[in-house]
Order: structure tokens, then sequence, then C-alpha cells
């Protein structure tokens, strides 16, 4: 047997984004979090086939686009990528909404404007048009907030750090410099790997962050490595970390949302406040505190966060039975 995907690939700010236009698995009409665990249950080794090596990377995320279940919502999104399904994906929303518009694959039901369903929520998108190309993507996240500051940890390789625990869509550690961190100048991919690991197997045992509204959305999974401007082009500058071995390319989306909510829950970043945040390979994402609101006894805001895409190939990936690859892999 020979099963077929059609994938549209392409990049938001330079972080892969493959958006699956055709032959993921059906699932029964659920709401989109529902669908997201039976597919984890029944349907995983689709994403580690699509997302893992020899038909993807370590870097690789993707979207499989599903109807929505919200009568509010235009679609509604399965977030993938190498370490799982993710709650919200930034980037992949960006990605998702340029190629959606650009291909035909979703007609809003007003123009310019897109709701999409995602595990964390519904997430509201707006974009610009020059003829046929999205030029600009502004998405409105989910309610971010900093869900604990200041966070003593002993990180092997490093010695005591001091995090803040914030989620964006998904729960980061974000780290400022200090006496044992100096910050990103200097520091290489391999480098941002081996602190990130460390630094989330640390918190691991001292650290569970529970989302109120949600008990499903737990964990510290994402390190955010935050500096300052290196230019007039941005207000700061951060490296992403996900999965095993990944770093966002992009500024994050859901890592630009949860470093706005750590600055605005510590004093520093104003409500109606613009934060322009650039990646390690220069691309900016540009945020706003959109306003100011309770997440269950937790202040926080609602940031909203633009940036573009580009598409970059239409892709028919082939998974055979004969394959004895064919659910992909990973290397140590």
């Amino acid at each position: 047997m020979r099963k077929r995907f059609f994938c549209i690939d392409a990049h938001a700010c330079g972080n892969p984004v493959r958006v699956v236009a055709g032959g993921g698995p059906v699932l029964p009409h659920l709401p989109i979090f529902e669908r997201r665990d039976l597919f984890l249950r029944e349907h995983d080794w689709v994403r580690q086939a699509l997302m893992f090596e020899p038909r993807g990377h370590d870097i690789m995320s993707g979207v499989i686009l599903y109807p929505p279940f919200r009568e509010d919502c235009d679609i509604a999104a399965l977030f993938i990528e190498v370490s799982g399904c993710l709650p919200m994906c930034g980037a992949g929303t960006i990605g998702l909404a340029t190629v959606a518009i650009e291909e035909g694959l979703v007609t809003p039901r007003e123009p310019g404007r897109l709701a999409i369903e995602t595990p964390a929520g519904r997430v509201d998108v707006t974009y610009e048009l020059e003829g046929d190309r999205v030029t600009s993507v502004r998405l409105f996240n989910v309610a971010s907030y900093l869900h604990e500051a200041d966070v003593r940890v002993d990180v092997p390789g490093m010695g005591g750090m001091v995090v803040d625990i914030a989620y964006g869509g998904n729960f980061y550690a974000v780290v400022e410099p200090q006496p044992n961190w100096p910050g990103l100048e200097g520091m290489g991919a391999a480098e941002i790997v081996g602190h990130s690991r460390a630094l989330r197997a640390a918190l691991a045992g001292i650290c569970d962050p529970v989302h109120p509204q949600d008990d499903r959305i737990r964990g510290v999974h994402h390190v955010v490595w935050c500096d300052g401007p290196d230019g007039a082009d941005c207000d700061g500058r951060d490296a992403v970390f996900y999965g095993d071995k990944a770093i966002d390319r992009s500024p994050g989306g859901t890592g630009t949302s949860a470093r706005m909510a750590q600055l605005h829950g510590k004093g520093r970043l104003a409500l109606g406040a613009n934060f322009r945040n650039k990646s390690l390979i220069g691309t900016v994402f540009e945020g706003k505190v959109e306003r100011e609101v309770m997440v269950g006894p937790y202040p926080g805001i609602l940031p909203g966060i633009s940036g573009w895409a580009r598409i970059i190939g239409h892709n028919t990936i082939l998974v055979d039975s004969d394959d004895p690859l064919r659910y992909g892999f990973q290397i140590a």
C-alpha cells in the first residue's frame, strides 16, 4: 500500500511550515482538541512520517487542515512537529493563513480575516493582499500570561539560573542575560540545544505548570533565550528551542507571545506597547500588547503578532508499506 499526502511547503520568516492539504487521516467531527487526542492515539505515524527524516528533519513543523467544529471559525488546524502536536504554533498559523488564502483552500466569511480553531482556542488572523500574494499576516493569539517569576534552578554545565515561566500558547522557560549566561552573542546552535535540554530537564524536577483553564496543557517543553536589540530594527532578540534539537528560525509566534506576557507581567511592557522581536537569522515578528485579560487567577495579555510567509513548493509525499523507514527516523 502507498499512502499519498498532498502538502504545500512554505516558510514563515524562515521556519518551515508543511501544510497538509490532502491525505490526512479522517477524524470525527469533534472539537479540534479532542481530534488532536484521537490523532495522537491512533494516527501519530502520520506526524512521524511527515516530520521525521527522510521526508522531514529536526526543525520540521507543519499543520493538517480540517473543517472547523466551532461555528465561529473558518478552518481548524492540527499543528504537528518533531516533538508532537502543539496546542498552538504562531509561525505555523502565519504559514497556514498565507497558504490557505493564496492557494484557495478556504473562503473566509469576511475578506481579510480568518478565524482558526486551534487546540489552544480560537485564533483570529488578519491578512493583507497585493494581487494574489499575501504580503503580511497578523494573528491575535490566545491569552498569554506570566505563570511564575524568578524560578531558581541548578542547570548542569551552567550552574545556578533564574528563569520565568510564561505561557503564549505553549509554556516557556524565559531566560534573560545573567551571571551564568551572558546572552546570545557568540552562542552557537549546538550550545543553544545543549543548554536548552539541560535546562528543561532540570526544570522538570521542580516545575510542572498547568494551564488554569485547561489541565491538558501542562509542562515546560519550550525554552526562549532572550537578549537585547542589536540595532534600530528590533526591541529584542531571541532563540526559541523546541523538540529535542530544534531552534526556531523565526522569532517564534508563541515564543514572542510568552516573552511579551513575561515583560508585561514584570511591568516592563505597557498596554498598547509594540515589541519587535528578531530571530537568529535576522527576521522580525512585530508584537503588540493588544489587551489586558485574566487567565484564571493570573493577569495576562492578548498579544498580536505580525509576520510574513512564502510558499516554496507543492509536494506529494509517499509513505510506502514496503519501505522499512516508512514512519521516519531521528538520530539522537
